[in-house]
C-alpha cells in the first residue's frame, strides 16, 4: 500500500528543523545549514546538483532511499520559495531553479490560489488550497500506486504528525544545538501518535532515526 514518507528531514539535537530569521539570503534560517552538512558531501546530493562524485557509505544510504519509489511530493509554501501573502512576483518558481530535483508533481500547501507550473525534468508544480487532506488525496493520486514523499518545512510536517497521517519519516539527527527556530516535537506526543522507532543508525555525521506509524 503506498505510503506517505517523511525522508531525509534533518534536525538538531535540541529538535529544530530550521533556524529562526529565514530569508531569501539565509533560506534555512540562522545557522540551518550546519543540520545539513551530513547530506551535502554525499553521492544523492551532488547528482541532485548535477555534480559527479560524492561520498557513498551511510549518509548516502539514507539520502538515496528518499527518492526510491516516490511517485509524487507534498510541501510546505516555505520550502517552495520565500515570498509571502498573494503571489506578486509570478517569475519565482522554487529554490532550485528551472530543473528542480523532483522529477514528478509536487504539491505546494498555501492559501493563495496559483496556476500550475510545468518545469523541466518532468518536474510540476500544483498548489492547493483547500488543506492538508486535500493535498494528500490530490498527491496519492497523482502518485499512481508509488509512494508520497512529505517535505518541509516543519510546519507542515507537524500538521501531518498530528493527523497521523505520516506512514514512515526518516530524521536525520545533526550533532549541533540551534538554540532556537522551527522545534520539531514541541507540544507533540509521538507515542500517543502511535509512532515507534523502527531503525537508529550512526554514521560520522548525524544519527539516522526511523519512525513508523503502528496500526
Amino acid at each position: 500500500m503506498p505510503k506517505l514518507r517523511v525522508c531525509s528531514f534533518s534536525v538538531s539535537l535540541d529538535g529544530h528543523g530550521a533556524g529562526p530569521e529565514q530569508s531569501l539570503d539565509n533560506p534555512l534560517g540562522v545557522g540551518g545549514e550546519t543540520l545539513h552538512e551530513w547530506v551535502f558531501p554525499t553521492r544523492t546530493f551532488h547528482k541532485m546538483s548535477g555534480r559527479d562524485g560524492g561520498r557513498t557509505g551511510i549518509d548516502d544510504d539514507y539520502a538515496a532511499r528518499g527518492f526510491a519509489g516516490i511517485g509524487a511530493w507534498i510541501m510546505g509554501r516555505n520550502m517552495f520559495g520565500p515570498i509571502r501573502g498573494e503571489w506578486a512576483d509570478a517569475s519565482w518558481k522554487g529554490w532550485w531553479g528551472d530543473n528542480p530535483p523532483y522529477h514528478c508533481d509536487a504539491f505546494v500547501l498555501t492559501h493563495h490560489p496559483r496556476a500550475t507550473i510545468a518545469m523541466e525534468g518532468g518536474t510540476t508544480f500544483h498548489f492547493v488550497t483547500d488543506g492538508i487532506h486535500a493535498a494528500l488525496e490530490r498527491a496519492m493520486r497523482a502518485a499512481n500506486g508509488r509512494d508520497v514523499r512529505l517535505g518541509g518545512g516543519v510546519e507542515t510536517i507537524r500538521q501531518y504528525l498530528q493527523a497521523g497521517l505520516i506512514d514512515e519519516m526518516h530524521l536525520a539527527v545533526s550533532p549541533v544545538f540551534l538554540g532556537a527556530g522551527e522545534n520539531l516535537f514541541a507540544g507533540l506526543d509521538l507515542p500517543k501518535l502511535g509512532y515507534r522507532r523502527t531503525e537508529h543508525v550512526s554514521s560520522p555525521n548525524a544519527t539516522h532515526v526511523v519512525l513508523t506509524k503502528q496500526g
